[in-house]
């Protein structure tokens, strides 16, 4: 796996490598040695499948709160996603910046999400499916959310959503003594 960190502190794009014979393709979707190598949080505590039938779903930006923060890496088993990563680490020099990926079954790449940050993502296919591991499970106590099209990041998304939860639409604008971790 190569690990690229992008434009924000802890955030790296994974690219596979993949191997390729008569039988099909394989490559890793995670390495405990290799995440450790580059100074990432190594533990995995959940597994999640997110399977979104609709072009154009969106989902987030979520984050959970202190005590129970997490970081995800996220990938892409089928279709496309683009994915939005705020930064909400006061101590971060990319505080309060975004960046965005686009992962997808055919470019076999993965984002890493660490603590601290708000992710969301709107499919790009119809027929996407996200599998994704979380260092700490999920605690809907602690859960935390930035609406998709809040003024304050300008996030100039690909497409407008065609499906998004009532929950993500309705979250409050953003303040920054109420979404800081």
């Amino acid at each position: 796996m190569n690990f690229i960190e992008l434009k924000l502190k802890g955030v790296f794009l994974l690219e596979a490598e993949v191997f390729e014979d008569k039988r099909g393709k394989f490559w890793r979707s995670f390495c405990q040695k290799e995440f450790e190598k580059v100074g990432l949080n190594p533990n995995v505590s959940q597994g999640n499948i997110s399977i979104n039938p609709i072009l154009g779903t969106l989902r987030g930006f979520h984050y959970q709160s202190e005590p129970c923060k997490e970081a995800k890496t996220i990938s892409c088993l089928n279709g496309e996603i683009y994915d939005v990563i705020i930064d909400l680490r006061k101590s971060s020099p990319t505080y309060l910046d975004h960046c965005s990926v686009k992962i997808s079954s055919n470019n076999k790449k993965s984002i890493h999400i660490p603590y601290g940050c708000a992710n969301a993502w709107i499919t790009t296919m119809s027929n996407t499916i996200i599998h994704y591991y979380m260092s700490d499970p999920y605690s809907p106590n602690y859960g935390q959310g930035i609406r998709y099209n809040d003024p304050f990041f300008k996030i100039s998304w690909p497409m407008e959503p065609n499906l998004i939860s009532e929950k993500d639409l309705n979250y409050t604008d953003f303040d920054k003594n109420k979404h800081i971790n």
